[in-house]
């Protein structure tokens, strides 16, 4: 394979650092209005939880599509094209969704918001271990901090507005507003490096995709959001339909569960420079395993709260490190590696969501609450894989 072409100088490295993780922040911001607006939506139209679940699905099989998007959209005219196109999308649907328009055209705006979703999830990611390789150092948890803080400042909003369809809708226009802004204004910190690769007649075999790495990592991602949809989706109807806690309480689950993550995004990438990627993924897998047994076992609010949190540092550290260990694979080619490993994102989601419901329907919502925890024991064997890969080392050096 050649070398990857260069078609733009390179800008700072803190302007890159600054509109990475602005975009980021926009798609927690955004999220989090869109998940927390189906209730007033649901009214809006008339549908049950059935139609929202359909729907939820179409935006995880669109993000999907929306990711592989993104890989051919990086390829041709780099990561920084394939994010505005991503951030533009979801300019364009969330307003869409705010607005009364019939179910058809509410539906097709989702699916236009799934597309971008995945379209952003990837090449933010790909823009994030571009970061990462010229900076020299862990950056890439500071970014996926930024997307957990706007995500709660996002539902924060929502509960000030809540109330009406009409207050969702404002909520969901100021994300379009955020994704804009930052599509325009954030194009000029974006990496420009373009990592299209022409095939040279003496191809070697290490210009191939690493597709075990890829199926590696993939697995750790999906274990980590099959956690996070279902703590995500079940927590509060865990804690006030099965503890029978009140309606005040029953959101501290996922409130403790959120906060966790935002502290180790906060603190991992110091870690990471200290202790290395292996050591940060053991320790937090296994307080995300005794998070999830804790919530199976142990069937008291204090626990389940608990529980909950730990499963948030598990989430919190191996999702970044994941990316950044998914980076290094092939570093002349990390935006097809990152576009692949975060398809497995999507399919963790709904398997969290989907099975750990259909779980509960035969064991107890309690119990089911083990699938995760069983999904998470094979980190543990793979965890060495996140350490630095010994012939990247010697080639990876901070830019200037």
């Amino acid at each position: 394979m050649s070398a990857p072409t260069m078609i733009h100088p390179p800008v700072s490295v803190r302007r890159s650092r600054v509109a990475v993780s602005a975009s980021y922040a926009a798609q927690g911001f955004g999220y989090a209005v869109v998940v927390t607006s189906l209730p007033n939506l649901k009214t809006r139209y008339g549908i049950d939880d059935t139609v929202v679940s359909l729907i939820v699905l179409l935006v995880c099989l669109a993000a999907a599509v929306g990711s592989l998007a993104a890989d051919r959209l990086a390829l041709r005219w780099g990561s920084r094209v394939a994010l505005v196109v991503g951030l533009l999308l979801e300019a364009v649907a969330l307003p869409l969704i705010a607005s009364p328009i019939g179910l058809p055209a509410f539906i097709a705006a989702f699916a236009i918001y799934g597309a971008g979703l995945g379209i952003v999830d990837a090449s933010g990611a790909m823009q994030g271990v571009l970061v990462q390789q010229r900076v020299g150092v862990s950056v890439m948890a500071g970014f996926f901090a930024w997307y957990t803080g706007a995500a709660i400042v996002g539902a924060l909003l929502m509960s000030a507005v809540a109330g009406t369809a009409a207050n969702a809708s404002i909520a969901l226009v100021a994300g379009a507003i955020v994704a804009l802004t930052i599509a325009i204004v954030g194009v000029r910190g974006f990496d420009p490096r373009l990592t299209k690769l022409a095939p040279a007649p003496d191809a070697a075999p290490h210009g191939k995709l690493p597709h075990r790495g890829i199926a590696l990592f993939g697995t750790v991602v999906l274990a980590a959001f099959v956690v996070d949809s279902a703590v995500s989706t079940w927590s509060t109807v865990y804690l006030h339909d099965v503890l029978l806690t009140g309606a005040a309480i029953a959101p501290l689950g996922y409130a403790a569960y959120q906060a966790a993550i935002l502290v180790t995004r906060i603190g991992a990438d110091v870690l990471v420079r200290r202790f290395g990627r292996v050591i940060l993924a053991v320790v937090t897998t296994v307080l995300a395993i005794l998070g999830c047994l804790l919530v199976a076992l142990v069937p008291v609010t204090w626990a389940a709260v608990a529980g909950f949190a730990l499963a948030g540092f598990g989430v919190g550290a191996l999702v970044p490190l994941a990316f950044s260990a998914a980076g290094d694979l092939h570093e002349a080619r990390s935006d097809e590696v990152i576009a692949r490993v975060n398809l497995f994102n999507y399919a963790g989601a709904v398997l969290g969501a989907v099975l750990v419901g259909l779980l509960a329907d035969s064991t107890g919502l309690a119990h089911a609450f083990l699938l995760p925890m069983v999904l998470l024991i094979p980190v543990l064997f793979l965890a060495r894989r996140f350490g630095p890969r010994p012939q990247r080392v010697a080639e990876s050096t901070p830019a200037s």
